[in-house]
C-alpha cells in the first residue's frame, strides 16, 4: 500500500498540460469529481468537444479539448434536480501525485470553486483533514451578492417570483 498524503478541504491542482494552480474544493460528500467546462458538444463523428473553464475564468485558455473516451451520467444537484453530464478522464496533479480521474463537465461559473474533487478520486490516495485549508480559500469569490438575503426578507414572495421562478424557467 502506498503512502497516503494528507490534504485539506481545498487544494490547488494542475490539469496536466492544460492549467496550473487551479483551486479545487475537496468534497468527501460527493462521489465524483467535476470541473467547470464550456462549449460542450458532440459532433457528428461522436467526438466530445469542450473547453476547460469559461471566458470569465482566470484559468480559461480557449483551448478546445476533444475525446472519444467519454460517458454520460445522471446526477442529482443539491437542489434535487436531475441533470445529464458528460464525463471524461483528465490527468491532474494533486499534492505532487499525478492522477487520471473521471470528471463531470458542467457550468461551475456560479460555484466558489471551479473544480470539485470527490471520494472516487481521493480513495486510497489521500486522507482529508478538514481543519486544513490553502491560502487560496481566502481568495475564492463568494457567490451570494451582498444584500441578497436582506432583499429576500423584505418581500419573500416578490423575491421568489423575480429570482427563483425566472432562473428555473417557470412563468
Amino acid at each position: 500500500m502506498s503512502e497516503k498524503h494528507i490534504i485539506g478541504r481545498d487544494a490547488k491542482i494542475d490539469f496536466v498540460d492544460l492549467a496550473t494552480d487551479v483551486p479545487a474544493k475537496i468534497d468527501t460528500g460527493a462521489d465524483g469529481s467535476a470541473v467547470w467546462a464550456s462549449d460542450i458538444f458532440v459532433d457528428e463523428d461522436g467526438t466530445l468537444h469542450f473547453k476547460l473553464f469559461g471566458e470569465g475564468s482566470p484559468y480559461y485558455t480557449g483551448k478546445e479539448i476533444t475525446t472519444k473516451d467519454y460517458s454520460v451520467v445522471l446526477t442529482k444537484s443539491a437542489s434535487g434536480d436531475v441533470v445529464m453530464k458528460y464525463r471524461t478522464k483528465l490527468s491532474i496533479r494533486l499534492k505532487g501525485r499525478r492522477i487520471k480521474a473521471n470528471f463531470g463537465l458542467s457550468d461551475r461559473s456560479t460555484h466558489n470553486y471551479p473544480v470539485l474533487i470527490g471520494r472516487k478520486t481521493l480513495h486510497g490516495k489521500f486522507l482529508v483533514d478538514v481543519t486544513q485549508k490553502t491560502e487560496t480559500a481566502k481568495d475564492i469569490k463568494k457567490v451570494t451578492p451582498k444584500g441578497l438575503n436582506e432583499k429576500m426578507r423584505k418581500n419573500p414572495h416578490e423575491f421568489y417570483k423575480e429570482h427563483y421562478l425566472k432562473e428555473n424557467g417557470a412563468k
